[in-house]
C-alpha cells in the first residue's frame, strides 16, 4: 500500500481495519547516539554500554522518543493517501504509552488501524489511526498510540 491514493470512499471503508504493519527498523547504537545529540537527551542508559549494563536494562535502551519518531516513516510504508489531498500534518495524539524499552539492536516495526474519520472543517480530514509498534521477537510492545492526523484538501 505504500504511496497508494485512493478516494475518499476507499478510505473511509478502512474504518476499524489494520491497514498493515511496516517494514522492520533496526534500534542500533549508531541511531542511538545520533539522536541523543540531536536532542541533547545523553542520559547514561542510552549512550554509555558499559554503564547501562550495570542498569535494570542490562544494556542501552532507546530513547521512547526515538521510538515516537519513527512513526512517520512507518506509515509513509503504509498509510494511503486520500485522493485530491495536499497536505498531510500531525495533529497529536489522544493517547501514547510506552510500554516496553527497546533494547539496542532490537528490531522494531508499526502496525497500524484505522480507527475512525471526520470532518474538521472545509477542505481537512481527521483521521484517529491506532498504532502498534512491535519488538521483534517480544510479546509486549514498545509503544501504542491513538494518533491524530489531518489531510488538507
Amino acid at each position: 500500500m505504500p504511496g497508494r491514493i485512493i478516494s475518499r470512499a476507499e478510505y473511509d471503508a478502512l474504518i476499524g481495519m489494520e491497514v498493515g504493519s511496516s517494514d522492520w527498523i533496526m534500534i542500533d547504537q549508531f541511531r542511538i547516539d545520533g539522536f541523543a545529540e540531536v536532542t541533547l537527551d545523553r542520559q547514561y542508559i542510552h549512550v554509555d554500554p558499559e554503564a547501562a549494563q550495570r542498569s535494570l536494562f542490562g544494556g542501552t535502551i532507546a530513547h521512547g522518543f526515538l521510538t515516537l519518531s519513527l512513526l512517520s516513516a512507518m506509515a509513509q510504508q503504509v498509510l494511503p493517501t486520500i485522493e485530491g489531498s495536499t497536505a498531510g500534518i500531525n495533529f497529536g495524539f489522544d493517547s501514547l504509552r510506552f510500554i516496553s524499552p527497546v533494547r539496542c539492536g532490537r528490531r522494531l516495526r508499526g502496525r497500524f488501524v484505522l480507527k475512525d474519520v471526520k470532518e474538521r472543517a472545509a477542505g481537512v480530514v481527521q483521521s484517529n489511526i491506532g498504532v502498534t509498534v512491535e519488538i521483534e521477537g517480544e510479546a509486549k510492545p514498545a509503544l501504542v498510540a491513538e494518533w491524530l492526523t489531518l489531510a488538507y484538501f
